[in-house]
């Protein structure tokens, strides 16, 4: 056993059935039912997990703040900053398949670093994983708000005051609170409901953009890309690469519903997963953006509410393409919400399971086998935070950048160290190392770009204010655990 381990995980001794399974033993946890806890039902396979990596990275970005993306690189500069990025993580999935294979854990980066780190590390990336997961919920909650405001501009009404210059509608809080609802509802119910719903979302979402670009760029023309960078080439990439981990984070989800596996699933398949998930989400960032470029002339649309919506319909002429568009922003929507929803639920059901915060936390509910209570805490901190309204969008981006680069970091650093402290649990050839470590030299250069001054399109002081308040949340979380621990 290493660290704190899951009390309702052990794992096999190594050699052939380690690679295959783990054992479950029953944890002398009580939930709020009052009956005695098990596990976490055991219902997902390949196709589940797939779509809960390629769902949970690839959101709404691509209609809501597609200018921005632009506006940072240009037309080749992001699509470049994009294409980059999504390459450069290929040595961090690497990683996550290794270490999932080795510990199914839904603690996650929680599991791998405390197998080698202290408590206090291991605490600390779970605690930032578990905000680059949770600070999508609310950017997706308010967002949907934002595309059925355009889908019907009567809901564009009822403002009920305004964050950063900016109106929140009643109307978008009303739908948005229904939606968080639902999803808080599904999770609670069960992973086969959330994984079926998971499923139909994503497949719809890539039918849907397969059928809109190509009857867009059919219409387009290669002279609508200019300009194609709007700095410098190098800085204009850099610019899009920084927020690349935000809207590419999602592929290492997989890891965290490991324990949620069916009994016949072979764990060498988390690994195929996780890969798949950053290949398709690369090339579909890189194909929307060179789109979008190619269908209109992009510098004269980045004021357009929806830009990518309003490329499309100029280069069509008609209305009827930005209904098939809206229609795969939000399955796109509904999927990476889920997506991060589980992710996220999951992460604070194992701080809690490890006593690393509130230990009713890491309840188990005795019926529907989900982590019943981290569930709830997510939905209700879900629609707390999308009161903020639209000004949360970019900034979100950028804390979440951060966030998921130190969690990848940390997983990297451990996958180093593993061989060493644990020969029995997992082994790197000089080959292996030399992947992890360029994973891990990339997870420390995406997190310092965004903090250091000097760096273009480094941090604000509205992106610091919320870092530093997730941070004091942890700090007081595990001061009162360890407070209550000693009483």
């Amino acid at each position: 056993m290493w660290g704190q381990p899951p009390p309702a995980v052990r794992w096999a001794q190594p050699g052939h059935a380690a690679r295959k399974c783990f054992i479950i033993r029953a944890a002398p946890l009580i939930g709020p039912e009052h009956n005695l806890v098990t596990t976490l039902a055991r219902q997902l396979r390949a196709t589940d997990y797939f779509t809960l990596g390629w769902g949970t990275m690839v959101g709404v970005g691509w209609l809501v703040i597609m200018d921005d993306w632009l506006l940072r690189g240009g037309a080749l500069g992001a699509l470049l900053g994009f294409a980059i990025g999504g390459a450069l993580l290929l040595p961090i999935g690497w990683v996550y398949g290794k270490l999932v294979v080795a510990m199914p854990d839904a603690a996650g980066e929680i599991a791998y670093t405390s197998a080698v780190f202290p408590r206090s590390i291991s605490f600390a990336t779970g605690w930032m994983m578990t905000l680059a997961y949770f600070i999508v919920c609310p950017w997706e909650a308010v967002a949907v708000g934002r595309i059925a405001g355009y889908i019907f501009p009567g809901l564009d009404s009822v403002e009920l005051y305004r964050i950063a210059g900016r109106p929140v509608y009643l109307p978008h809080l009303v739908i948005g609170l229904a939606l968080t609802a639902l999803l808080t509802l599904l999770n609670y119910r069960g992973i086969r409901l959330s994984a079926t719903f998971q499923n139909w979302t994503s497949f719809g979402t890539l039918a849907l953009f397969v059928v809109f670009v190509a009857l867009g760029v059919s219409r387009g023309s290669p002279a609508n890309f200019q300009p194609l960078f709007t700095h410098t080439p190098l800085v204009s990439i850099l610019l899009v690469i920084q927020v690349v981990p935000y809207f590419m984070t999602g592929f290492e989800s997989v890891g965290k519903a490991a324990e949620e596996a069916s009994p016949d699933f072979r764990t060498q398949r988390f690994f195929r997963t996780i890969w798949m998930a950053i290949v398709i989400g690369t090339l579909f960032y890189a194909s929307i953006v060179a789109a979008v470029a190619f269908v209109a002339p992009w510098r004269q649309l980045t004021g357009e509410k929806f830009m990518t919506a309003v490329a499309f319909q100029q280069a069509v002429r008609s209305r009827w393409i930005v209904n098939i568009i809206l229609a795969a922003a939000l399955l796109s929507l509904f999927k990476c919400f889920n997506g991060n929803f589980v992710a996220a639920s999951r992460l604070f059901f194992a701080l809690g399971r490890r006593g690393m915060v509130d230990a009713r936390a890491g309840a188990i509910h005795a019926h529907h086998q989900t982590p019943s209570t981290a569930v709830l805490c997510v939905g209700l901190a879900t629609a707390s935070c999308m009161l903020l309204g639209d000004a949360i969008l970019v900034p979100i981006t950028e804390v979440g950048s951060v966030a998921c680069a130190i969690g990848w970091s940390a997983a990297c650093a451990a996958c180093l160290a593993l061989p060493r402290s644990r020969p029995g649990l997992m082994k790197l050839s000089v080959a292996e190392r030399a992947v992890a470590a360029f994973g891990l030299a990339v997870g420390i250069a995406m997190a310092l770009m965004k903090v250091i001054p000097l760096v273009p399109g480094h941090f604000t002081v509205y992106e610091w204010i919320a870092l530093g308040v997730w941070i004091a949340l942890g700090a007081i979380s595990r001061r009162t655990r360890t407070a209550n621990a000693q009483t």
